[in-house]
């Protein structure tokens, strides 16, 4: 295992995390944030978000989380759907809402929990629906899992859940 990893477990592994993320469309592509993962591709494509802080609303978390990872100013519209992730270490109940960009410009960003020298975040990207659905399955995060178009994704309601 990796110091990445190790870091990436300790950081975030073995406690309960409230999460919220964000499906932002540009046309038919939804934007998407490249991690280093511990995992079997040792990456992970999934739409920008992160943890909410003690204190902080789930729209004011998710602002700031587009802002660190994307560059992006937006505005939270929508609730969707939540997603509960497990695949210990990791386990969070994620929230989902739909945003739209409202200022900013496209960057790679960083994740401030991490140290300047294991920054996880490798890319951001707008991506189609095509090109995630080609990405192997264990490196895409698993709401893709449960639809198979844009309008899909955008229109899901309820619960999700994944446990390898």
């Amino acid at each position: 295992m990796t110091q990445q990893e190790k870091s990436i477990i300790t950081t975030f592994g073995h406690r309960l995390r409230s999460r919220v993320c964000g499906i932002c469309t540009q046309g038919s592509q939804v934007l998407m944030v490249k991690h280093a993962y511990p995992g079997k591709e040792g990456y992970f494509w999934a739409p920008p978000g992160g943890g909410v802080q003690f204190g902080e609303s789930s729209a004011r978390a998710l602002e700031r989380e587009f802002l660190e990872e994307a560059g992006y100013n937006i505005a939270v519209k929508d609730f969707l759907f939540v997603n509960e992730f497990m695949e210990k270490p990791l386990h969070a109940v994620e929230l989902f809402f739909s945003v739209e960009i409202t200022g900013g410009e496209l960057k790679q960003g960083i994740d401030p929990e991490m140290k300047a020298n294991e920054q996880i975040i490798q890319k951001v990207a707008f991506l189609s629906f095509q090109e995630i659905k080609a990405l192997p399955e264990v490196a895409v995060h698993n709401i893709f899992h449960h639809c198979q178009s844009l309008e899909e994704l955008l229109t899901m309601r309820g619960y999700f859940y994944y446990a390898p």
